[in-house]
């Protein structure tokens, strides 16, 4: 007895070119949704490891002041801050912001005698200029602008230890140590970073940057608002409502 085979119908694999297309424009639209997100949490993440670099140095700042007499690191041309204070933060990784350039400038050129000095740097420290230039005569006014007066600012001094920056964020071109309310412009204006963070694209006065206080917090501001209503940069009360422009 012979056995008729008959045919089937079996369904072809694989997919057509339709089908791929879809399947490839499905994947570029996640891809789209989800590239932005992906960058932003890895921008978060470094805002969060700059936050804490500051906040290190605002500690160093504080044990510095706590072994000199409560006093601050004075404003001077060499051994400057950032080789002062480098008993309390240790690497000099620490000087660089993640979100900034690998090799922000400096004005530091010892790398035998002060290599944290001349160090790649994202961040400047308070020049404390309005508080010495209330309270010295003009001769040693000069001196302390020049960088060769001797004594810091004390931190007692400081009325508003909250709401009184000690560090923040410099430009990546700029290679200044010292934010001085009263040089040129004002650093406040031409020296500072205001929106390394969480922007736009750079110049856009969006996002904001990384700060740390006297009182040895740290914190993320939104661009202009560490100058505006109050210059949180300034110890006296007079300064403090003399606002910048920001540009």
């Amino acid at each position: 007895m012979m056995i008729e085979k008959r045919p089937t119908n079996r369904a072809r694999a694989g997919f057509t070119l339709i089908e791929l297309l879809v399947v490839i424009a499905i994947i570029a639209i996640l891809a789209g949704m989800l590239l932005p997100v992906l960058g932003r949490a890895k921008e978060s993440g470094r805002r969060i490891a700059c936050v804490n670099n500051l906040r290190q140095l605002g500690l160093s700042l504080k044990m510095y002041a706590d072994d000199n007499a409560g006093a601050y690191p004075p404003r001077q041309g060499i051994n400057r801050w950032p080789a002062r204070l480098r008993d309390g933060y240790k690497t000099l990784q620490v000087l660089i912001c993640p979100t900034d350039g690998l090799t922000p400038k400096t004005f530091g050129t010892d790398t035998n005698n002060y290599q944290a000095d001349a160090a790649p740097r994202s961040y400047i420290i308070n020049g404390w200029n309005d508080y010495f230039e209330d309270t010295l005569p003009a001769s040693a006014w000069n001196s302390y602008m020049s960088g060769t007066y001797a004594d810091g600012l004390k931190e007692s001094n400081v009325g508003h230890p909250s709401d009184t920056i000690a560090f923040g964020e410099k430009n990546t071109g700029s290679g200044h140590f010292y934010m001085d309310l009263f040089e040129d412009q004002g650093n406040d204006v031409t020296e500072l970073e205001l929106g390394r963070h969480s922007n736009n694209g750079l110049g856009t006065r969006t996002g904001g940057s990384n700060h740390a206080f006297v009182d040895g917090s740290s914190r993320f501001m939104k661009f202009g608002t560490s100058l505006a209503p109050l210059n949180l940069w300034a110890v006296d009360d007079l300064s403090r409502t003399n606002l910048a422009i920001v540009e």
